[in-house]
């Protein structure tokens, strides 16, 4: 039987992107979306009419597509319901339904807007101040987190001064037009088609190399700019090349355009995980950040409201039982606000329906605050090549209690100044919070154990990065992985950032002028930049983990920037916790009498060789021709084999380099086994084991 052909659908919506996002994710998050439900929350026109019933029906039973840019000559339609005051940033004809949805006016249009006429269409006023707003767009969202910034921004421009803007690619489209429209002044977009007239130029279009196709538009924006237009440019760090080392060809090329006409007014954008040249840079009199959320944002009525109330819907706030507007601050402080507002799209797919019976009554079982965290920590995850989900909490580490207690009070002075608990001042915070720390220790003493737990306790995500896969053979690039490592970190925020053998990335510079000594001092010195760039607000902790802390560069070391935490072999109290939660774990049986003997048996050995005992034990239990309980003897038995084990390794260290005569190993071999016996290399462990000799019988 044919399946029935489903039907299509074409929309011109006040935010395409949000829209054709929200109509993607749906497919994953929401099945039960319907057609109604998508433009509540994205207002569109249709280019056919709608009947009422349409908007009942699931996304799924549909063909949804989109276009930012309808025909003029073509009509469009309201949708059953809609109203002209939610639409007005389409694409209407004749301002039947607002103007240009980013406020964009280009080239040479005179039309000189203000600042009230450009700050977006009668849906984008400021947010009620009281609760949360019914529904919120992306471009809402982004010019409500970032208003006083923009507004700043706006100022200097005014002023005729150039600004320079870092934030994310996702957000410049919505703050470009909206900067120069606030600012008062004609401006002029940088951009393949349109060119500076506003009339589309086929051979531009048509350019097989956008790079070059931008070029010449900045090229003919700044020739033709009059006195007192900004010439707006979205992508300033792409059209340099990204490059941080010498000036490559494009940055001097670039460098040459925007220097030509210094009196010029500019706006330009670049991404914080990229770099353009501090001469270019040099360019622009200001340059801003917007690479975090406020914690508050401006609303209706001159007062201010946390970002958990503005920028969180009524909808999906009453979804969450306990939903604490403050408390989200610290779990989303990294995003930026399209990336906040997919997070909880999100989270409210995934739980929308699961507190509701078949009448729409609500039931007990609401999904709670708590499950929103996890859902956005789930989306972080998702999202992100590298970051995952630890599952590791502290009490699944036994013993080391004053290392436990130091992590614990500085994951709660992180989370108490991020969510502003104790009421401190920005710089207070600033200098309270801790930036990271360098776990050292022998090998196999939970370094990296350590650190998961410690995401655990910051309800956030980790990343372990292991240090030579940071070096790179090119210069530069190894800085580049860098800033990358750690802008994904606090758009991730909460996070932990764990270098694993992180000696081999922060060796004390060297004062020679080798090659190999100039590309680890430019490692080290990035690593100072990004730690110095520290945000409190952003709860990033950065974590190095090295057996060999004398070769760590001292500069790293300060109090201010990592704090060492020697985590050492296991003292008995130590092992003997290990033990008893490894015996947990493989379901092993263990008594208090055979836990003790455990931890005096296995003194010198770390927390990794404890767990192999349990490991193995549970492992012969369930394969293998002779199977074994995982009794005491057996146990006694896998420390024996450890115990000749380190001994074979030492001896091997001091043998000279060669190998030695077949007598010769033959000798060592019956002096390591104690003359091939059968109880060779067996600790007597457990109850019957007296408690002052359980220890490795002596090799004859």
């Amino acid at each position: 039987m044919t399946p029935p052909r489903r039907r299509t659908l074409t929309f011109a919506p006040v935010d395409p992107r949000g829209f054709e996002s929200r109509h993607l994710m749906a497919a994953l998050d929401a099945p039960d979306l319907t057609l109604g439900e998508l433009l509540d929350e994205y207002p569109a026109l249709s280019l056919e009419p709608i009947r009422p019933e349409l908007l009942r029906l699931k996304l799924t039973s549909l063909v949804i597509t989109s276009v930012a840019e309808p025909d003029p000559t073509r009509p469009l339609y309201l949708v059953p319901g809609s109203a002209l005051s939610g639409l007005g940033g389409t694409g209407a004809p004749n301002g039947a339904a607002g103007g240009d949805s980013s406020g964009e006016h280009e080239g040479d249009d005179t039309s000189a807007p203000s600042g009230t006429a450009d700050s977006g269409p009668p849906d984008e006023a400021p947010l009620p101040a009281a609760g949360h707003p019914e529904r919120l767009s992306e471009r809402q969202a982004v010019l409500a987190a970032h208003d006083i910034d923009i507004n700043t921004a706006a100022t200097y421009l005014a002023s005729g001064l150039s600004v320079l803007v870092r934030c994310e690619k996702l957000l410049v489209e919505h703050l470009a037009g909206e900067i120069a429209g606030r600012s008062g002044r004609p401006r002029r977009m940088v951009r393949v088609a349109g060119g500076g007239s506003g009339t589309p130029d086929p051979i531009r279009q048509l350019a097989p190399d956008r790079r070059a196709a931008l070029m010449t538009s900045l090229q003919t924006e700044v020739a033709q700019a009059q006195s007192g237009d900004v010439v707006v440019i979205p992508h300033l760090d792409l059209l340099a090349g990204g490059s941080d080392a010498a000036l490559s060809g494009e940055a001097r090329e670039l460098t040459d355009v925007v220097y030509e006409r210094s009196g010029t007014v500019l706006l330009a954008f670049t991404d914080p995980s990229l770099v353009i040249p501090e001469v270019l840079a040099n360019r622009f009199d200001v340059r801003l950040a917007m690479d975090i959320l406020p914690r508050l944002v401006p609303v209706a009525g001159e007062g201010t409201a946390p970002i958990g109330q503005a920028l969180v819907t009524r909808d999906e706030a009453e979804l969450f039982e306990g939903f604490e507007a403050v408390e989200l601050y610290k779990h989303v402080a990294g995003m930026n606000p399209v990336r906040l507002r997919h997070a909880l799209h999100f989270a409210r797919g995934r739980r929308r329906g699961t507190h509701q019976d078949e009448n729409g009554a609500p039931e007990k079982d609401r999904p709670r605050f708590d499950d929103l965290l996890h859902e956005l920590r789930m989306f972080k995850a998702r999202t992100s090549s590298s970051f995952e989900i630890p599952n590791v909490p502290l009490s699944q580490i036994g013993g080391y209690h004053d290392v436990k207690q130091e992590l614990t009070r500085a994951v709660e002075i992180i989370g108490g100044a991020v969510s502003d608990r104790y009421g401190l001042s920005p710089q207070l915070a600033h200098d309270l919070v801790p930036r990271g720390f360098i776990f050292h220790g022998p090998p196999g003493t939970g370094k990296t154990l350590f650190a998961k737990a410690v995401a655990s306790m910051l309800g956030g995500t980790i990343q372990v990065v292991s240090g030579p896969e940071v070096t790179d053979m090119y210069v530069g690039e190894s800085e580049r992985k860098i800033r990358e490592i750690f802008a994904e970190a606090r758009r991730n925020a909460p996070a932990v950032l764990v270098f694993d053998e992180f000696d081999s990335i922060a060796a004390r510079r060297s004062g020679r002028e080798d090659g190999g000594s100039r590309a680890g001092n430019a490692i080290v010195a990035q690593l100072l930049t990004e730690l110095d760039g520290f945000r409190p607000d952003v709860p990033v902790l950065i974590i190095g983990t090295t057996n060999r802390i004398d070769l760590i560069d001292d500069a790293l070391l300060r109090p201010s920037r990592f704090r060492p935490v020697k985590i050492d072999l296991p003292d008995e109290e130590a092992r003997r916790a290990i033990a008893a939660v490894h015996a947990r774990h493989f379901e092993i049986s263990a008594t208090d009498v055979l836990l003790d003997a455990i931890a005096r048996a296995t003194e010198g050995m770390n927390g990794d060789e404890i767990r192999s005992l349990f490991r193995d034990a549970r492992a012969d239990q369930l394969v293998g021709p002779g199977r074994r309980a995982p009794d005491a003897r057996r146990l006694g038995e896998l420390i024996g084999q450890l115990r000749l084990a380190r001994q074979q390794r030492e001896l091997d260290k001091a043998q000279p380099v060669g190998s030695p005569p077949e007598g010769a190993r033959r000798g060592l071999s019956l002096l390591i086994t104690g003359g091939g016996s059968a109880s060779a290399g067996v600790v007597q462990v457990g109850e019957d084991a007296p408690e002052d000799t359980a220890e490795e019988e002596p090799a004859p």
